[in-house]
């Protein structure tokens, strides 16, 4: 495709759950304070929760712009810059711990969730490098003002 690629969201589907009174409880207060729907704050849970059973080496949190990624447990790297800085190394795992300060396994829990969400963790890496240009062109301007 050219620049602007169509990414078609993945087709919904309706399930049915029961909650505890508690849980629901939770989840309205939490869909309150965030300015989600239930539904999209239930969903976003849920996403996250199963993927963290799959990889429990990795958590969620805002990232660039507030978009929620895929982050290393301890640390405050995400997926996609263990990725990069393991790409930048030819693939060397420990290379790429020794660089990053980190035990090795991080490094392998970052590829094996990137393997198994490339075009997420590469779309996290696109809107990260999109806001750093954002903001280099702000600071460049601001600057420029100052002369």
């Amino acid at each position: 495709m050219g620049y602007f690629e169509v990414v078609t969201a993945p087709k919904s589907v309706q399930r049915s759950f029961r909650l505890s009174g508690r849980t629901a409880e939770l989840l309205d207060e939490a869909a309150v304070s965030t300015g989600e729907t239930r539904n999209a704050l239930a969903d976003r849970l849920l996403g996250e929760a199963v993927r963290v059973e799959r990889h429990p080496l990795i958590r969620f949190d805002a990232g660039a712009a507030g978009r929620r990624q895929p982050r290393v447990v301890g640390t405050r790297l995400d997926v996609h810059q263990v990725v990069a800085t393991l790409r930048a190394n030819d693939a060397d795992v420990d290379a790429t711990a020794e660089y990053l300060g980190i035990d090795p396994r991080l490094v392998r829990a970052a590829l094996d969730y990137y393997a198994e969400f490339t075009d997420e963790v590469d779309a996290d890496a696109a809107e990260a490098d999109r806001v750093a240009e954002t903001e280099r062109a702000r600071w460049e301007s601001v600057q420029h003002a100052l002369r």
